[in-house]
């Protein structure tokens, strides 16, 4: 169990990843925030504590303050983050990401670039260390420890080419001149490359030993996803590419859907058969996620036994919850939703309505609780955030047979991945081909005060403002599967909605803003880069 490792744990996993440890009877702890020449001299035992600091920016980059997840979901349809009675204006920050109006001045999301480049130079580090012999290791050691790296530090890639799109490429850690920068084109082949050139050198087990690192499951997963979005990063669609390496993934046999939806969100979803990759968290030795206190109200303190006090920002998008069948027990496993009071009367009656962005009361929106709430959590938790689940590897397989003309063999898959959803009405869990060609159920358009989807503030009625995206049922169940996921822009823009829809009250802002702005420190520190097109 995870907390018996806690107390008990490799140098490895005191930075937040799992490794198998033979025996514990010393207990005396050296914790390293760094690895350095200096402070550690290595031999091929200590190759896990080593790599350690290649995965700790991980931690930063998803669930942290101002991590990943909330770029993608604030700048996105499903999520909000209103002005509340305590606040959360926070200089416009979320408001400018909701309304798409972010620059490379304003430090968002600077953090998501500066912490990625972070673990990049990490991996060149140790990659120096292993290959100049600072480090002695084994043949073995180096050739599987070497192709971890290189696989980890094509995710990292992965992450800046479909956030940033034109950035350097950097892999020697010895280089004195400042990088130049590559294009989208370029940043997509290296992190393609990368994936399929370590592919053969990397662990196939799963488990406790590689918890939390890449094996070749999750190079796999990786590669899928970035052929899935090729045509947005390059111009050229692979779909066929999608569909032999998620096959790959499925016909290994090595991972499964979990019965429980809520399983993979777990306090211990260590034990989950679906995740592949995941970022380990512990609120005490690998801090720090801290969504849970972003989302939860402040007195929902008493209501679920905490020991912190939530800040109560973000929420549900209300014409997003109004896409779910409510037989879909995904609806209630992902939102905290209706009365939630202690005993005491102390507590809220979450309500869908939201008046506006600028002003509203706790009880509007419904807050996450997808990833476990537990009694004694602390402002940091201990579930830790599925990068990568089956679920993912299966849709995306289903997306590319739907979009290369078999829509019931897509369907079929979708199907598999919706029967958990439905429990106490099978029959709703069987979806069509005919259905997945059909636009989006999700009514796009401004969200007024009076909770009436209009063409603007004070405009006239929209009705079916999502008919007209193709494969928009699609796209609605990648919503209901991954919501408050990090998924939602990414997939917006694949689908064509990113930057041609609005909702609640955001309405398009430029094509360009399919990127992100290249911070203008990056800029000042490198007159190698030039900013992206629209900033």
């Amino acid at each position: 169990m995870r907390h018996r490792y806690a107390r008990c744990r490799s140098a490895l996993f005191a930075l937040g990843l799992a490794v198998v440890v033979a025996s514990c009877t010393n207990l005396t702890e050296s914790p390293f925030t760094e690895v350095t020449d200096q402070n550690f001299k290595p031999t091929g035992k200590d190759m896990a504590s080593l790599i350690a600091p290649a995965y700790t920016p991980l931690r930063g980059v998803w669930m942290d303050w101002y991590g990943n997840l909330d770029f993608q979901e604030e700048t996105a349809d499903e999520f909000i983050t209103p002005v509340r009675p305590n606040g959360w204006y926070d200089g416009g920050t979320y408001i400018r990401l909701h309304e798409h109006r972010w620059d490379p001045n304003q430090g968002q999301p600077d953090a998501l670039w500066n912490r990625v480049f972070s673990g990049v130079n990490a991996i060149n580090r140790v990659l120096y260390q292993i290959d100049s012999s600072i480090v002695p290791t084994d043949e073995a050691t180096k050739t599987s420890i070497t192709a971890e790296l290189r696989a980890l530090r094509a995710y990292y890639y992965s992450l800046l080419l479909d956030n940033f799109g034109n950035v350097p490429i950097v892999t020697d850690f010895t280089a004195k001149d400042l990088p130049a920068q590559a294009t989208r084109t370029e940043v997509y082949n290296f992190v393609v490359s990368e994936l399929r050139s370590v592919l053969p050198d990397l662990s196939e087990e799963t488990g406790t030993a590689m918890y939390g690192r890449m094996n070749k499951w999750a190079a796999l997963g990786i590669l899928a996803r970035v052929y899935l979005n090729a045509e947005v990063y390059t111009g050229t669609p692979q779909w066929d590419s999608v569909l032999v390496t998620t096959q790959q993934i499925i016909d290994s046999r090595k991972y499964d859907l979990d019965a429980d939806y809520r399983t993979p969100f777990s306090r211990h979803n260590e034990n989950s058969h679906e995740n592949i990759f995941v970022v380990p968290y512990d609120a005490i030795n690998a801090c720090c996620s801290s969504f849970h206190m972003k989302t939860l109200k402040p007195d929902l303190r008493y209501v679920f036994n905490l020991q912190a006090q939530p800040w109560g920002g973000s929420a549900s998008n209300p014409q997003f919850i109004s896409t779910y069948d409510t037989a879909d027990v995904r609806l209630k496993d992902t939102w905290l939703i209706g009365p939630q009071f202690d005993s005491q009367g102390r507590g809220y009656n979450f309500v869908q309505y939201v008046p506006r962005i600028d002003s509203t009361d706790f009880n509007n929106g419904y807050p996450v609780w997808k990833y476990e709430i537990y009694a004694g959590e602390t402002g940091t938790s201990d579930v830790d955030y599925p990068v990568l689940r089956y679920a993912e590897v299966l849709m995306m397989k289903a997306e590319a047979l739907l979009r290369t003309g078999r829509p019931d063999d897509a369907a079929a898959i979708v199907t598999e991945v919706r029967q958990r959803a439905f429990p106490n009405d099978p029959s709703k869990a069987t979806v069509t081909g005919a259905q997945l060609l059909q636009g989006s159920s999700y009514n796009y358009g401004w969200y007024d005060v009076d909770g009436v989807v209009k063409t603007g503030p004070g405009g006239t009625p929209v009705t079916n403002g999502g008919a007209d995206i193709q494969y928009g049922r699609f796209l609605d169940e990648l919503g209901w599967e991954f919501a408050v996921e990090g998924h939602r822009r990414t997939d917006l823009i694949r689908f064509g909605v990113f930057t041609k829809k609005a909702w609640f009250n955001h309405e398009p802002n430029g094509d360009y803003r399919t990127i992100f702005a290249i911070p203008a420190d990056a800029i000042a520190t490198n007159p190698n880069l030039h900013q992206n097109p629209g900033y």
